[in-house]
């Protein structure tokens, strides 16, 4: 009976160990837990992004008005006939008028 009981703490002390100091223990465990969290938000952003990208794609592929809005938006692209005005805010006008 001896010989079991000790067999039995032997086996219980060798699956501690590996519990807790062995390969893939539970530190490591926990740490990959995060890591994949993490990851699984870093993917749920890429794949926002990714569909936005889409529908640009789609959207210039389609018609030319998304085409004219990145002309205008990116490459100040004025029509013929229309005339170019740029607002500048009163804090760069104070700033002008002071020479600062």
């Amino acid at each position: 009976m001896k010989k079991l009981i000790f067999a039995l703490t032997a086996l219980l002390a060798l699956l501690q160990y590996r519990l807790w100091m062995g390969e893939n223990n539970l530190s490591e465990y926990f740490t990959l837990q995060t890591q994949i969290t993490a990851q699984q938000e870093s993917n749920a952003k890429l794949i926002a992004r990714n569909e936005i990208l889409k529908q640009e794609i789609i959207d210039l592929k389609s018609g030319t008005e998304a085409i004219e809005e990145r002309a205008r938006n990116e490459l100040g692209l004025v029509k013929e006939g229309e005339t170019f005005y740029r607002v500048v805010g009163s804090e760069l006008i104070e700033r002008n008028q002071f020479g600062q």
